[in-house]
């Protein structure tokens, strides 16, 4: 079966994930995530994309960000992971794809999703094994959004905004989302719509986005279409 066109859709909050090639390590040092982070925030001002959250993981990279148009993101991810594969490969002498195939897509609905997808991304160094807590983890989002670093480049969402009318009240509020973390059934959920290219959101939000994308946003029912008869 062929696979679906990424959702794409201009305005709406999009969750971007990208696995390096044979699950080889992408960011060997501090520079390489540096590296990749500066030309990342370049690119976005030059694609007009807010970009809301990320993190690097040795072997995978996760975004969440918002672009002006729909083909933004084919074009940022495109620019970035071209520059960064041919970067990579001279800094380490190494050859061959640095990535395994295209980026992974799906468009979130920013007012009810909008957390769990940061949530999701701050807790999968946790996931990795790569840090016992999401704010022991340099290499994401998260700090930022604890008070505890400023990335400049980062454009909270409004779903932050109303977690408090201080930023100590936003910052301990957020924290506390974190540490209570996601279920097995939410956490599986995020993975299988970025995974698949289907819609992350509820039904409104799908009946809201279906007449602005070319291809279903969410998964048919089983089976074969249902035949018509003569008389319908």
């Amino acid at each position: 079966m062929a696979r679906l066109a990424r959702l794409a859709v201009g305005g709406r909050l999009h969750l971007i994930v990208l696995h390096a090639h044979g699950k080889q390590s992408v960011f060997r040092d501090a520079d390489d995530r540096q590296v990749w982070l500066d030309w990342m925030s370049d690119y976005a001002k030059t694609e007009r994309i807010a970009v809301h959250a990320y993190a690097l993981l040795d072997a995978w990279v996760g975004l969440l960000a918002t672009p002006a148009e729909a083909q933004g993101v084919s074009r940022w991810m495109q620019a970035i992971g071209r520059r960064y594969g041919r970067y990579f490969n001279d800094r380490h002498h190494r050859r061959g794809t640095l990535w395994d195939g295209r980026y992974r897509c799906t468009v979130v609905d920013a007012d009810h999703y909008a957390l769990s997808a940061m949530v999701y991304l701050d807790l999968a160094s946790v996931r990795a094994g790569l840090a016992t807590g999401a704010d022991q983890y340099p290499w994401s989002s998260h700090l930022h959004y604890l008070g505890l670093r400023q990335d400049r480049f980062l454009t909270p969402l409004a779903s932050y905004w109303s977690l408090g009318n201080t930023p100590f009240a936003r910052e301990a509020a957020y924290a506390e989302l974190v540490r209570a973390g996601l279920s097995s059934t939410q956490a599986s959920r995020i993975e299988d719509a970025v995974d698949k290219a289907w819609v992350l959101g509820d039904a409104p939000f799908v009946e809201e986005l279906q007449p602005q994308v070319p291809r279903r946003v969410t998964k048919g029912r089983p089976g074969r279409p249902r035949k018509q008869s003569r008389t319908e």
